[in-house]
Order: C-alpha cells, then structure tokens, then sequence
C-alpha cells in the first residue's frame, strides 16, 4: 500500500472529490481525518472509511478561522502523533460579473479558498518540520490559469494557491516537504450535474478528451502526489481537465 503508517488531514473532505480523494487515501492504507464545516456528513463519511480498516477520525472544521484550524490539528496530533499529509480541498464558489460581485462574494470565496488553505499549511508546518517530512497537495483549478467570466473571486483564489504552492514549496523543502498543486477542469460533481444538456455539449467541445473527469481522476493525482513516488516533484501544478489547458 501506497500511504501505509500515514495520517492525512483532509479538507471538504465529507462528499465530492474530497470523499473521493479521502477514500482513495484509506484504501491505499491511511488513516483518515475528514475535516468540514458539516460535522453530520463528516461522521458518515469516516464511519465508511473506518470499513476499509484503517482509523479515522471527523472534524468540524472552519479553515477561515486559524483560531479554530490550529485545536483541530493538535486534536490530530493527540489521536495520531502526527500529519504527514496535509489535502486542502475545501472551496466554495459565489459567481458574479466583476461589476454586480459585492464585497461579502468576494470575501467569502477568498476567505474559503485562499486565506483557509494558508491557515491549514500554517497549522501543519510545525509537525510536519518537527518530523522533517510531510505532503501538501492543495486543489487549485483551470480556473486560477486562464480565468473566467462571472469568477473573479474564485478565479484569484485558485491563482493565488497556486503562488502560495510555490513559495511554500521553496520554504519547506529544506526540510523534506513537498507542496504541489492540482487543477482540475470541469469534474462530475453535484454542481456539474444541475448544468443543461446544451452548457453541457458546449464544455464538452473545449475538452480534446470531450469528457468530464471524475472525482476519481483527481483522487488518483493526489494520491501520487501524496505518496513516495513524489519524492523529487515540489512547487508544480498539475492539471486535471482532458487537455482544456496545455
């Protein structure tokens, strides 16, 4: 197994890709820390884990908030003795025109998706360089490489994890720690699902693949990743997106 003896900590880890990504990392052998805003779906998701064999444990976790991020890492550390994984998957989106997005859409994507990855990293970096190892892969998106209309807001918070990928890569890697970033294109998830069939055939003619990927597709990077056989890939972004973006 691929992550046996690891403990990884993972973000909007109770459904979608970071269900997908959090039982990947459980079959191949890690011990699970399902963190979210919804405590109810964290627990059912880490009971599934728990069925796989390995442990696992759910957090009630608002990674906005560092004063509410850093107890839920000694938690982990209390439970485990250890991070070496750190997945920052939580994000939210709020779309609008550049000239109708108010302060409080701006704010609450930025907050989610940006400040919440710096203050996870931050919670991790002193364990991690205590253990002079650890993994950081953090989901960025196409979105944050070419932008789009209506996403300002999500647009610069996935650019900007991006940037912080890299430098927290330069910072930590004196210390064994890899930080790399992966970014998906159109995935079938819950949102992707509510979309027309015609929105739907228009994606599908920018994807060379013309396809959707998967949760599954993502799970799988992350996993690489993640493991030993990412020992000498730090600071890069890999995209996720049949060919959207080359």
């Amino acid at each position: 197994m691929k992550l046996q003896n690891k403990v990884a900590l993972i973000t909007g880890g109770a459904r979608g890709i970071g269900q997908a990504i959090a039982m990947t990392f459980a079959r191949e052998g890690a011990d699970i820390v399902v963190a979210d805003v919804n405590l109810e779906v964290a627990q059912k998701t880490a009971s599934e884990i728990e069925a796989l064999g390995v442990r696992a444990l759910a957090l009630e976790m608002d990674v906005t908030d560092y004063a509410k991020v850093e107890p839920g890492v000694n938690k982990i550390l209390d439970k485990f003795g250890k991070v070496d994984i750190l997945v920052n998957n939580a994000g939210i989106t709020k779309d609008n025109l550049i000239l109708r997005m108010s302060q409080g859409e701006w704010d609450a994507v930025i907050n989610v998706n940006l400040k919440g990855t710096f203050n996870c990293i931050k919670a991790v970096s002193r364990p991690m360089i205590k253990q002079r190892s650890g993994k950081i892969v953090s989901i960025a998106s196409i979105i944050g490489l070419m932008g789009n209309a209506g996403q300002a807001n999500y647009a610069a918070s996935k650019a900007g994890i991006i940037a912080l990928t890299k430098t927290v890569a330069k910072e930590l890697a004196s210390r064994n720690i890899n930080a790399n970033a992966v970014a998906p294109g159109f995935i079938q998830t819950e949102m992707t699902a509510k979309l027309s069939e015609e929105v739907k055939a228009k994606m599908l003619e920018a994807i060379p693949l013309a396809k959707l990927g998967t949760p599954q597709d993502v799970a799988n990077v992350c996993l690489f990743l993640a493991s030993e056989e990412a020992n000498y890939i730090t600071g890069q972004v890999i995209t996720i997106d049949g060919g959207m973006v080359m």
